[in-house]
């Protein structure tokens, strides 16, 4: 059995007829095309799918912004910073030299030819005059028998010049006859002959001074070559070590300190027991605008020959007492065009602070001016580093600043 529908007058709802109501020719009622249950059900997926959507957007305008919050805070650079530490007063300066030889000069050819022989290798000890090296010059050989020959050849014209003037006596008082011309041609073939004389002599090197081969570039056979329009070259490099050379750089504070004839010793890692005695000989009486120090040189007798030039050596000054100074380490200094600078971290910001060095100890310099013990300065600052940058400071997990100063030196 099926049941109908009936409308009555002045209803909107539908009416559920019983079959047994329905009349037997009465036509089907139409079906509705959505029933109540799926309306919610619709509903309810829609306001799901608005949810979801709603709560997508937020979340991805949270991530954006935690994006942009952490890309800013990663932006600032986290930096390490140390406290000047207060320096001790006293009596003693000690920098860093060179060494060099007291007298050092190459050798170079003054003849073309081929080099014969050499005597002498590196580290070899030669005495002044001693032969070093011989070299073959066939060309300058045939030049200098041509021009023998042409001085023999003026001599004997002159000689006939001699003859002549003699029998002419009374023309040479009147001019007609003149010796002027022979005498001009012997002059000039003598001194040809001397200066080819000369070249030859340079066919043999000599030793200019005692020293100690450092270098010889040079083989048996090889084309030697000198002259004006050639490059020099170099045979050997000679050294004299009896006594040394010792350049050391003063900081200006400093070069008032540093008199002629005082006493300084030199120390080295190859001798780490033993200091030698040397004198300062003389300085450039300039301050160099670049490194702000003093050039001072120091001579040190080396009869045994234990120091070699080149070598790096600390020479230590005796100068006096000074005011405490502060210490920092050397991989917190800027070199710059403004000059020597360190940065500074004030209020979260880096401030480059000009400095002056009053003592380089290499791990660490005393600085004279320019810092306070209160200052937080930045450990191996980036070459970007500005004045003005934020930075944030590294901390301990106790939360403390980080103080990662190593006690270099005994500092």
């Amino acid at each position: 059995m099926t049941s109908e529908t009936k409308v009555g007058p002045g209803m909107n709802e539908d009416v559920t007829v019983p079959p047994h109501e329905r009349s037997e020719g009465s036509p089907e009622p139409e079906q509705s095309g959505l029933t109540r249950g799926t309306w919610i059900g619709m509903l309810v997926v829609a306001v799901i799918v608005a949810l979801v959507v709603i709560f997508g957007i937020i979340a991805r305008r949270n991530t954006e912004s935690t994006l942009a919050t952490d890309t800013k805070a990663e932006a600032i650079p986290t930096v390490s910073v140390i406290h000047p530490t207060i320096s001790t007063p006293g009596s003693g300066l000690a920098l860093p030299g060179n060494t060099q030889a007291y007298v050092e000069t190459p050798i170079y050819a003054r003849t073309s030819g081929y080099l014969k022989n050499w005597y002498f290798d590196i580290g070899a000890r030669v005495r002044k005059g001693q032969l070093m090296a011989t070299i073959e010059t066939p060309e300058l050989d045939q030049q200098l028998q041509v021009a023998q020959a042409d001085l023999k050849s003026s001599q004997a014209n002159l000689d006939l010049a001699n003859t002549t003037s003699a029998r002419y006596q009374n023309l040479l008082k009147t001019n007609s006859v003149s010796k002027q011309e022979t005498d001009v041609a012997v002059d000039a073939s003598m001194a040809n002959v001397r200066r080819l004389e000369q070249l030859q002599s340079f066919e043999k090197v000599y030793a200019p001074f005692d020293g100690i081969v450092t270098a010889r570039n040079i083989d048996i056979g090889a084309l030697i070559q000198a002259g004006e329009n050639t490059r020099p070259q170099e045979l050997f490099h000679l050294a004299s070590i009896q006594k040394i050379r010792v350049f050391v750089s003063v900081p200006e504070v400093y070069s008032t300190s540093i008199k002629e004839g005082d006493k300084a010793n030199l120390t080295l890692d190859e001798y780490p027991d033993k200091s030698f005695v040397g004198t300062v000989a003389r300085n450039s009486n300039a301050i160099d605008l670049a490194t702000r120090t003093l050039n001072v040189e120091v001579d040190i007798d080396n009869p045994k020959g234990e120091l070699l030039p080149g070598a790096y050596v600390f020479v230590h000054f005796k100068v006096p007492e000074r005011a405490s100074n502060l210490v920092i380490p050397s991989n917190t200094l800027l070199f710059r065009a403004q000059g020597l600078q360190v940065g500074v971290v004030r209020d979260g910001l880096v401030q480059l602070v000009p400095v002056t060095i009053g003592k380089d100890e290499g791990a660490t310099v005393e600085i004279s001016s320019g810092l306070t013990a209160a200052d937080a300065v930045i450990l191996d600052p980036s070459d970007s580093l500005a004045n003005g940058q934020e930075v944030h400071v590294a901390t301990h997990t106790d939360g403390s600043a980080a103080q990662t100063q190593k006690k270099a030196g005994g500092q």
